[in-house]
């Protein structure tokens, strides 16, 4: 499948068969890497990883995996480069554009990681911005491929801020790839109507559905129980109020009990604030598939890299 050139800013924008595909290659890669076997597809490729917020698993995705295939990460944080300060993010863009193969943005805005791929005329990815974090839904949905050995069928239930980047993201990669996908949330944090609505497009030619709920009995028959955290950065000044109407959703043994199935797995996006949005208990219960996932977030990003940048 060719995706040479391609942005990859939303799973929106990606068709199902093009995701399992980018979820295939990225096994693919795992695999070789497990067997020592590194690559060349990125020889020669600079890219840019821009970050105007700070993280772990994201930068160190990109710089490793950009390396095991044979290319050159450059880290510019909010200090290095004028991004919307000094220079217009149209302009720095056209500038990263020429001197770099590929730039990955996180940060806040989705219009500025769509301005990038806009105006540098080179493959951008999205890191993570307050809409979407695409991503992370590659690692999580090989994570549960790992885990069923399927997609297609299982229920997914996503409990805490159910408009948030991660509600949005796993809700769009959900629907496309017929997972039956769960909102468990207050009412004053369920998503943004006009994007439930496409997502039930979605749903209806994938065979999934959606069901958005404030009660904890939408748990049961989950095969995967996700959150995240209560407060997403920026919002740390709504951290008293996100505690109050998010305590009665926390991850906790007594709600995945809730779901009555044994073969229950609970996925975190990390980092965890234990004792918020999930209790060590659960958290230390399925570290090992929490922390497949985290390490699932490089084999996903390089396999995002390799598709729309390298020569494979």
């Amino acid at each position: 499948m060719n995706l040479k050139g391609r942005s990859f800013l939303t799973l929106k924008d990606f068709s199902p068969v093009e995701i399992e595909y980018l979820l295939d290659l990225s096994a693919e890669l795992k695999q070789k890497k497990k067997n020592g076997i590194l690559g060349s597809s990125l020889k020669g490729k600079n890219i840019a990883l821009i970050f105007e917020k700070p993280s772990t698993r994201t930068r160190c995705a990109f710089t490793i995996g950009c390396i095991d295939e044979g290319g050159h990460p450059e880290y510019l944080g909010k200090d290095d480069i004028q991004l919307g300060h000094k220079e217009s993010i149209e302009d720095t863009a056209r500038v990263l554009g020429r001197m770099f193969d590929g730039i990955e943005f996180r940060g806040f805005k989705q219009e500025t990681v769509e301005k990038l791929a806009k105006y540098s005329g080179v493959p951008v990815w999205n890191g993570l911005t307050d809409s979407y974090h695409p991503t992370q839904i590659l690692a999580d949905f090989l994570t549960l491929k790992e885990q069923f050995g399927r997609l297609k069928g299982l229920k997914l239930v996503y409990t805490g801020d159910g408009r948030n980047n991660m509600a949005n993201s796993l809700m769009i990669g959900s629907t496309k790839l017929g997972i039956n996908f769960t909102i468990l949330a207050p009412k004053s944090l369920w998503p943004e109507e006009t994007l439930v609505e496409i997502c039930k497009g979605y749903a209806q030619t994938s065979g999934s559905k959606i069901t958005i709920s404030d009660s904890l009995e939408a748990v049961e028959g989950a095969d995967a129980v996700y959150t995240d955290v209560w407060c997403s950065m920026g919002e740390e000044h709504l951290a008293a109020e996100r505690i109050e109407q998010l305590k009665p959703y926390q991850v906790n043994k007594e709600l995945i009990a809730k779901t009555k199935k044994a073969e229950t797995v609970f996925l975190h996006c990390l980092p965890a604030v234990k004792g918020n949005e999930v209790t060590e208990e659960v958290f230390e219960q399925f570290a090992n598939v929490i922390f497949d996932e985290a390490e699932n977030r490089m084999h996903t990003i390089k396999a995002v890299m390799v598709a729309t940048l390298g020569n494979y």
